[in-house]
């Protein structure tokens, strides 16, 4: 299984990624092994969703990133649901 993340920074800021060890990947943004994080500040996972393979994690992350919006960011977080096919 794989999964797609959202993490959220105390300034606000929304980090979008996907992995296939969920844990692990949550674990390296916490310890600021993450380039793109470690400059965040802390963050906190606020969704987390499960996909069947990697491939359909990855296209699901692209599909949100092309959003380039918070506030359709804000929505998928408080619905706590990603609506996207891979």
């Amino acid at each position: 299984m794989s999964w797609v993340y959202i993490l959220k920074s105390e300034t606000g800021q929304f980090y979008i990624g996907s992995t296939d060890n969920l844990k692990q990947r949550i674990a390296d943004h916490e310890s600021g092994y993450s380039p793109f994080t470690s400059k965040m500040g802390p963050v906190e996972l606020i969704l987390s969703q499960e996909y069947a393979t990697l491939s359909n994690a990855r296209s699901v992350e692209r599909k949100l990133k092309g959003l380039k919006r918070k506030d359709y960011i804000t929505k998928i977080v408080e619905e706590g649901t990603i609506k996207m096919k891979p």
